[in-house]
C-alpha cells in the first residue's frame, strides 16, 4: 500500500476536474503523404493546441521499456507508462534477455513442458510441443527470433515431434508480408527434420480472424482458433505456403490479419491437433490477446463455446497474462512488477476518478494504467465505465463510440463528482489498422467533433484537458522507402498501406482555461538531455490535481514557477 501524496500548497486549483484524453494511435507523422492525423480537419485539437502549451513525448522503444528505439510502442506498454510513471522493462526485452541469459530454460514452467512432450504415450514415442502464437517480428505481442529460440532447444532437448500454429500479422508489419516470415521459418524446421526431427506447421489464419480476440469483443474468432489449432477442423492445404497462396489468390488485397484459417494436412488428416500428452505455449507476451485462448485451455467450467473436447496438456504463457487472477497457471517468463501506479495513489489520496473507453480500449485504460492490474484499488473512490464496442469491421464504423464515451464523460464532468477523469478513444489506433486511410480519415475528424464538446464542457467547468496519446499510427499510414522517404506503391499505383504503429512522437497539450500562472507557458520537452517520453503524464497529472509528485517518478512536463 502507497501513502497519500503531499499537496503542493503553491497551486491554487480549479473549480472542474483534470480530464486526461488518449487519442489511441495519433502522433506527429514525419511524411506528408501518409498522415492521417495532419491531413484530417482536426479544428478543436489545432485550436487547443494553438492556445496551449504544448510538446511532443515521445512514445517508443527505450522511453516505454522496450528493447531499443527501432521497436514501435504499443497500447499496453503506452499505458502501462503513463499509468505508473516511470519505465519498465517490457515483454519483449524481458523475454530477449530470459533467452539470451538461458533462464527461461531452466526455469520449472519450461522443464515440465519439455518432460510432458518426451514422455511416451499411448501409440508413439511421445507427445509433441506445440507453439501458438503471433507469427512476425513486430515486437508488439511477440517476436518470430522467441519462436525459433524455443524450436531450437526442444531439439536441443530431444524433443521429437514440434508442431507450429501461425498466427498472422499484417498489422504490426506489412499488410502482406506473411510469406516473408513462413518460408524462412520453414527452411529453419526443415534444417532439424535433417537431424531426424518432426517440426511442422499444423495451422494457422489471419490474427483478426482466429485466436486473438480480446476483452471478449468476439468469442467466435477464439472458436475458431480452437477448432483450427486443436481439433484440426479448417480448411486443409499441404503447407501454411499453399494455404496463403490459395487465399490470395482468391482474394489479392486480402491482408494477412484477415486471412482465413487453414489446416496442414496429409491425406486428408490433420498433421498437428493438441492431444492428450502434448505440450502447449502461447508464445505472445502481451497479455490481452492471450486472456480468452487461455481461459479455454485452462477452465475447468468454460461455457464462451462449445470446445467438444479439451485434451488434458501441460499449457504456459510466455508471461502472465494477469497478476491478480494469476493467468496462466503457468507461464516461462517473469511480468514486469509494476508498482506505485498514479492510480494508487489518487485512490489512496481519496481523488475520485472515472477511467471510461469503450471495449477495444477499456482494459488499457484499467488494467494496463493500472499496471496491469485487474481490480480497483479502493472501490469507495474508483468509477470505470466500459462502453461496449460495435462488432463490425472498424473502416465501416470508423467513428467508433467517440460520441458515446464523450456522452458520460462530460455528464461525469457536470456532476462535480470527479477529480480525474481518464478515458480513451481508440480511432487512430483501431481504425489505424485497418490501412484504409478514408476510414482514418474520417475516424479522426469525428474524434476531432468529440474533442469540441469536451473543450466546451471544460472551460464551462474549470477544469483541465491533457490531450496526448500512447504511440502513434494513423500519422503513418503508407509504407516509405527507409531512405528517400518516398511513398512505395503497389502495382496499380495506389500507395501501399501500412498497418502498423509509427515511431512518431505523439502530443501532450494542457488545455487549461483558468490558469493561474503558476507555471511556464513553454513545458518541458526533455531532461538530463534525453526526450521526455509518456511516462512524464502521470507527474504532469499529479501536479495539476494540485500534488507533488511521488518519489522516483518521472519529471512532469511542466516548469513549476517559485
Amino acid at each position: 500500500m502507497v501513502e497519500a501524496l503531499r499537496k503542493n500548497p503553491s497551486w491554487k486549483g480549479r473549480r472542474g476536474p483534470v480530464v486526461l484524453v488518449i487519442m489511441d494511435g495519433v502522433g506527429y507523422g514525419k511524411h506528408a503523404e501518409g498522415d492521417a492525423v495532419a491531413d484530417s480537419k482536426m479544428w478543436a485539437l489545432r485550436a487547443m493546441e494553438a492556445a496551449s502549451p504544448h510538446t511532443r513525448l515521445k512514445a517508443h522503444g527505450t522511453a516505454v521499456g522496450l528493447p531499443s528505439d527501432e521497436d514501435m510502442g504499443n497500447s499496453e506498454v503506452g499505458h502501462n507508462a503513463i499509468g505508473c510513471g516511470r519505465v519498465y522493462a517490457q515483454g519483449a526485452k524481458l523475454v530477449s534477455g530470459a533467452i539470451a541469459s538461458g533462464a527461461m530454460f531452466e526455469g520449472a514452467a519450461w522443464r515440465k513442458l519439455v518432460e510432458n512432450a518426451k514422455r511416451p504415450r499411448a501409440g508413439a514415442a511421445g507427445g509433441a510441443m506445440h507453439f501458438i502464437g503471433l507469427f512476425s517480428d513486430g515486437n508488439v505481442h511477440s517476436h518470430i527470433d522467441h519462436l525459433k529460440a524455443m524450436v531450437s532447444r526442444c531439439a536441443a532437448e530431444g524433443v521429437r515431434r514440434v508442431r507450429v500454429h501461425v498466427l498472422l500479422d499484417g498489422r504490426d508489419v506489412g499488410e502482406q508480408s506473411a510469406l516473408d516470415y513462413v518460408e524462412p521459418f520453414e527452411a529453419f524446421l526443415a534444417s532439424h527434420n535433417a537431424k531426424g526431427f518432426d517440426y511442422r506447421i499444423a495451422s494457422g489464419g489471419g490474427r483478426q480472424y482466429i485466436t486473438m480476440d480480446r476483452y471478449g469483443a468476439d468469442w467466435e474468432q477464439v472458436r475458431r482458433g480452437w477448432d483450427c489449432h486443436v481439433l484440426g477442423k479448417g480448411r486443409q492445404f499441404p503447407s501454411a505456403k499453399a494455404a496463403i497462396e490459395a487465399y490470395r489468390a482468391e482474394k489479392p488485397n486480402v491482408i494477412d490479419q484477415d486471412l482465413r484459417e487453414f489446416v496442414v494436412a496429409e491425406g486428408g488428416a490433420p498433421v498437428g491437433t493438441i492431444e492428450d500428452g502434448d505440450s502447449v505455449v502461447y508464445f505472445n507476451f502481451r497479455g490481452d490477446r492471450a486472456l480468452e485462448i487461455t481461459a479455454a485451455f485452462e477452465e475447468e467450467s468454460f461455457d464462451k463455446f462449445d470446445r467438444q473436447r479439451r485434451p488434458k496438456i501441460e499449457y504456459a504463457g510466455m508471461m502472465e497474462y494477469d497478476g491478480d487472477a494469476h493467468v496462466p497457471r503457468q507461464y516461462i517468463v517473469e511480468p514486469p512488477s509494476i508498482e506505485r501506479t498514479m492510480g494508487e495513489y489518487l485512490a489512496a489520496s481519496e481523488v475520485r476518478l472515472l477511467a471510461i473507453s469503450e471495449t477495444q480500449k477499456y482494459g488499457h485504460v484499467t488494467y494496463f494504467f493500472n499496471g496491469n492490474r485487474q481490480g480497483k484499488f479502493d472501490e469507495r473512490f474508483e468509477d470505470y465505465v466500459e462502453v461496449p464496442s460495435d462488432r463490425v469491421p472498424f473502416e465501416q464504423r470508423p467513428w467508433m463510440k467517440c460520441a458515446e464515451i464523450t456522452d458520460k464523460v462530460l455528464e461525469a464532468i457536470e456532476s462535480g463528482k470527479y477529480s480525474f477523469i481518464r478515458l480513451n478513444f481508440p480511432n487512430g489506433d483501431m481504425v489505424g489498422h485497418t490501412g484504409v486511410y478514408q476510414a482514418v480519415v474520417a475516424g479522426m475528424e469525428g474524434m476531432d467533433l468529440q474533442l469540441g464538446r469536451l473543450r466546451a464542457a471544460i472551460e464551462k467547468a474549470g477544469g483541465i484537458l491533457v490531450l496526448t496519446a500512447d504511440h502513434g499510427n494513423s500519422d503513418d499510414m503508407y509504407e516509405h522507402d527507409k531512405k528517400s522517404g518516398a511513398v512505395l506503391r503497389k502495382a496499380d499505383g495506389s500507395p501501399r498501406a501500412k498497418t502498423s504503429h509509427s515511431l512518431n512522437p505523439v502530443p501532450c497539450i494542457v488545455f487549461d482555461p483558468e490558469s493561474k500562472g503558476e507555471y511556464e507557458r513553454e513545458l518541458r520537452s526533455e531532461s538530463g538531455g534525453k526526450a521526455l517520453g509518456i511516462s512524464s503524464l502521470a507527474a504532469t497529472c499529479l501536479e495539476l490535481l494540485g500534488f507533488l509528485p511521488p518519489e522516483g517518478y518521472d519529471p512532469s512536463v511542466l516548469v513549476m514557477k517559485g
